[in-house]
């Protein structure tokens, strides 16, 4: 498998108790409009001191200009409009909110370089 290049990653404070209802919003696999990208691995964190700040991200299996391609399509941009709309009810706050380029990779291999 190729090294993933970029990693969409957002922080978001949920209201309290609301995790489940934000977690179908965030992607429900039964709703025709859910946006996924094959290949995609997309992870969900909830904080051990606070679980309701959960942090989503995904090791998208392009570069940054095909991700960019991707949102900028009229379907996918009401896509993720309409997804965002809905998480919005369930969230208090998005604390990050970017997209990351891989620069480095440590592994327990390349550290012994």
């Amino acid at each position: 498998m190729p090294e993933r290049s970029v990693i969409p990653l957002t922080v978001r404070r949920l209201k309290p108790g609301t995790y489940d209802q934000w977690r179908k919003t965030w992607d429900d696999p039964e709703d025709p409009d859910s946006l996924w990208v094959d290949e995609e691995r997309a992870y969900i964190a909830r904080s051990l001191r606070d679980p309701d700040v959960v942090v989503a991200f995904a090791l998208f299996p392009g570069n940054a200009d095909e991700l960019d391609r991707l949102r900028k399509d009229p379907e996918n941009e009401r896509k993720l409009r309409k997804r965002a709309e809905a998480m919005a009810e369930f969230t208090d706050e998005v604390l990050s909110d970017d997209t990351y380029e891989v620069v480095d990779v440590v592994t327990t291999e390349s550290r012994q370089r």
